[in-house]
């Protein structure tokens, strides 16, 4: 990892290379999606032998439900607790997040509420690529269920063992052998035997990321969750565990991004030497081999306050902040931009990818600055409901016809004056 004084040069340097538009991306992505919409299952099973690997014809688009018991009865009984535990954790979180319904009296006569209702199909996009992530499986279905959803669906160009066990363990009966661009096409979309949803969530990468927000005016999205980021602000620390959480996070892509932000000239040597380190000991096809040396950096900066104002600007993924040991008000207080902040040295970054019931399914690319991660929120629509009485009527109409005249618009005086 290169050490780098942190300069307005340095900073407009890493925030243009996320803020870059993904022409390429965006144009593979668009013309694999026009052709799953012009030609259907005919398309999506081209793409998918071209892209995967995988004949449909033969292997067949839908995982029978006989291979996901067979695959949850060959799993270990610690591998079954260890999902169950993740799985109980992320339940109790989003039953926390769900919207309630809810009503009150605006005015004598006017009453406003709120109903909750589930959206009726959701699209479950899970990475499949170098590691089938199970744990984005638990993450988007397992709030989905707590929400209501009567429909959910997940796709992975490779479902492995592990994760049809995962979709055993949820209670899933639709999980498709299918990714990639032409997988966002197929559930935005529809064909003959994939039903559209209504709703797509799931990180991917910048393929399905542009798929994603190409679909997006047909089709509802969570959040374009693309390539991982990782910031880590401390002056002081074991280097060796700062230098872990950094490598988690820059294994998942050759183009993830790990940051250490430091007053300390110091723990910035050392948190490299224990990088360089603990790079040794993965495989050589890990891609934080790749990524620690094209995006990785450790920024030197004058002073706390200048460290926490990058990191508002940048908006990461996750935020650590391993010296502060309880998550106090005045720490808190000066993080106004990431999408999920760890407190103290024992918060590992993986505890949040899998288990703590926190949600991994985070915005990346600065979108941290205006939504918030995946949640049961969004497996719902908030449907507002309005009463009013005569008394209430008599009340608002003289107001609401000054409005509509000020306004020009003569059929909404006159809704109100027929009434009169």
């Amino acid at each position: 990892m290169r050490i780098l004084r942190l300069t307005n040069a340095v900073e407009k340097r890493l925030l243009a290379a996320r803020e870059r538009r993904d022409v390429q991306a965006e144009t593979v992505a668009a013309k694999i999606i026009a052709d799953v919409r012009r030609r259907g299952d005919a398309g999506l099973s081209s793409w998918t032998q071209k892209l995967d690997g995988m004949d449909l014809a033969r292997n067949g688009m839908w995982v029978p439900q006989r291979e996901i018991e067979e695959a949850l009865r060959s799993v270990g009984a610690d591998f079954v607790r260890a999902v169950k535990h993740a799985i109980t954790n992320v339940r109790k979180v989003a039953e926390k997040q769900l919207p309630r319904n809810w009503s009150m009296e605006v005015e004598s006569g006017v009453s406003i509420g709120q109903i909750v209702r589930p959206i009726e199909s959701i699209g479950c996009y899970i990475p499949g690529g170098t590691s089938t992530l199970l744990s984005t499986l638990v993450m988007t279905a397992v709030p989905a269920q707590v929400a209501g959803v009567k429909r959910i669906v997940a796709v992975c160009s490779r479902p492995n063992r592990e994760l049809l066990a995962a979709a055993g363990l949820i209670g899933l009966r639709q999980v498709a052998r299918i990714g990639g661009a032409q997988a966002i096409a197929a559930l935005a979309y529809g064909t003959k035997t994939m039903p559209r949803v209504d709703k797509i969530v799931g990180p991917g990468n910048r393929f399905v990321t542009a798929a994603k927000q190409l679909v997006s005016r047909d089709c509802a999205i969570d959040l374009p969750a693309g390539p991982t980021e990782a910031v880590v602000i401390a002056s002081q620390g074991n280097a060796s565990w700062i230098a872990a959480d950094l490598l988690a996070q820059a294994e998942h892509a050759p183009d993830a991004t790990s940051i250490l932000v430091t007053t300390s000239p110091r723990l910035a040597r050392e948190v490299q030497r224990r990088v360089a380190e603990q790079l040794t000991k993965l495989p050589e096809d890990n891609q934080a081999k790749i990524s620690l040396k094209t995006t990785g950096a450790i920024l030197l900066v004058a002073s706390p306050e200048a460290a926490f104002r990058f990191v508002n600007r940048f908006a990461p993924e996750h935020l650590s902040l391993p010296q502060y040991k309880t998550a106090r008000a005045a720490t808190l207080e000066r993080v106004s931009a990431a999408g999920t902040v760890f407190i103290g040295p024992w918060a590992a970054q993986p505890f949040g990818d899998y288990a703590t019931g926190s949600n991994h399914v985070l915005p990346t690319a600065g979108w941290a600055r205006s939504r918030a991660g995946l949640s049961a929120a969004d497996f719902v629509k908030c449907i507002s409901v309005q009463t009013i009485s005569r008394k209430g009527f008599r009340s608002l109409a003289a107001d609401v016809r000054i409005l509509a005249q000020a306004e020009n618009l003569l059929a909404h005086d006159h809704a109100v004056a027929v009434r009169l």
